[in-house]
């Protein structure tokens, strides 16, 4: 049976903050709060949890990940990023953003897109997901919540219990949420592609 904890989205308890990373820590898989709707997560180097979270959603080894930062002091370490790309990202973060970039050999090689060799990386503008990734100490492997047969990602944290109540270690009330898509833009070829419009706003760079 998951455990939940029911996190102030505004003024995030220390206390219960604490209590999700032990979970991240021991090889959780857990459900939380983003700007674009509920994600999963696990440890970046954590094989058995994200083995879980495909299970969860069906996914195959084509799925492209993503890796939520705190901040972009991350950045450098696990993408390749060219000064310019850098300055966008540092205008437009923490944000509704998915930017897709070259992975570096710091980044396990099955969270990366197995022909391109990219990740995607986020650092999303939600009070509960930052106070996690800054308590945690490092990036978190994630991917929106969509349950198979869906298309959108779960915006419900009672639904979400109902339906992974013992697929999961931990969720995260943060609320409801709206469901509202990231903006992904590429930055892993020499020009910049916005390959999906969603909430981010798209013209810093186009």
């Amino acid at each position: 049976m998951s455990q939940i904890l029911y996190v102030h989205p505004e003024n995030p308890q220390a206390r219960l903050i604490s209590q999700a990373v032990a979970i991240v820590r021991n090889g959780g898989v857990i459900v939380y709060p983003t700007d674009s709707g509920y994600a999963l997560g696990c440890q970046l180097a954590n094989k058995q949890a994200l083995d879980r979270i495909c299970r969860i959603r069906k996914l195959d080894e084509k799925h492209n990940f993503t890796l939520l930062c705190r901040d972009l002091s991350e950045l450098s370490l696990y993408a390749r990023v060219e000064n310019d790309a850098f300055r966008l990202l540092r205008n437009n973060t923490p944000g509704a953003y998915t930017f897709i970039f070259k992975g570096t050999k710091e980044v396990p090689r099955r969270l990366m897109n197995p022909k391109r060799k990219t990740i995607g990386i986020r650092v999303p503008d939600n009070e509960i997901a930052l106070a996690l990734l800054e308590a945690l100490g490092e990036p978190m492997m994630s991917t929106s919540l969509i349950l198979p047969g869906k298309d959108t990602a779960e915006s419900d944290p009672e639904d979400i219990h109902m339906a992974l109540d013992h697929a999961v270690d931990l969720i995260i009330h943060g609320g409801m949420l709206g469901e509202q898509p990231t903006t992904v833009v590429d930055f892993s070829n020499d020009s910049v592609e916005i390959v999906r419009y969603g909430a981010g706003d798209t013209h810093p760079f186009e």
